[in-house]
């Protein structure tokens, strides 16, 4: 039987937290040519897959998260266009299937969104209630002290302490995060080496060959690791 075989989503989505996030982008398009591991489902370079520098992880210590993709786009307060709220994310996140990962785009004026604390205690613990396990932003948000404790992960540009009106413009609509384009319903990985996002058909796959990647990755660095001398370090490097 396959790792994966026999598994609901729920559980894989579970395993996947014993991996991080740069075993994941190994084996979906890291390495191509490697096809008993790698999945190739992205050009490495040329596809936004996964998320750059200016991404960063506020909670190291609270360890990986993987989920569903809701997305939402945060814009400036506009008079023409107030059919939205954050009521409509909320219905959003309860209605897909857990665990989930909001993504929010801040489709605001860089001086602004630069500044913009968007997320918060309130707005979390709804989020978390709703089934949400973390939150990935293309800007800051603030109340890190009071959100630690609720065991739920911030991956951001930063923090900042305030904020000022603004309006949900959309929501489970594509989005590009940081250098990684994503949809709802796809799953995202994250930890403190960023975020890879992929599609939900390919999860069981995804698992297994993470598996397989750890055994042949594991024999590796152990022939590394006990190399008598440099000939000995260049064989065990060559495989």
């Amino acid at each position: 039987m396959s790792a994966g075989q026999g598994k609901s989503e729920q559980e894989l989505m579970e395993l996947l937290k014993e991996f991080d996030t740069p075993s994941v982008t190994n084996v979906l398009g890291t390495y191509p040519k490697k096809k008993d591991v790698c999945l190739g489902l992205y050009n490495p370079w040329h596809t936004n897959w996964y998320t750059d520098q200016s991404m960063k992880c506020i909670y190291p210590e609270l360890g990986r998260r993987a989920g569903h993709v809701v997305t939402a786009v945060f814009g400036m307060p506009d008079p023409d266009f107030g059919r939205l709220d954050f009521t409509d994310i909320l219905r959003a996140v309860w209605a897909c299937d857990n665990p989930v990962i909001v993504v929010f785009k801040q489709d605001i004026p860089e001086n602004i969104r630069m500044k913009n604390g968007l997320a918060g205690g309130n707005m979390v613990t709804a989020l978390k209630r709703a089934g949400a396990v973390g939150l990935i932003s293309d800007g800051p948000s603030r109340d890190v002290d009071e959100i630690r404790e609720m065991d739920f992960q911030y991956m951001l540009t930063g923090v900042s302490a305030g904020h000022g009106a603004f309006s949900i413009k959309a929501v489970n609509v594509p989005v590009s995060i940081c250098g990684m384009d994503v949809c709802p319903g796809e799953i995202i990985h994250m930890d403190e080496n960023g975020a890879v996002k992929f599609p939900r058909q390919h999860l069981a796959d995804v698992y297994e060959r993470l598996c397989l990647l750890r055994e042949q990755e594991n024999k590796k660095m152990s022939s590394l690791a006990a190399a008598a001398d440099v000939e000995g370090l260049v064989k065990a490097w060559l495989g």
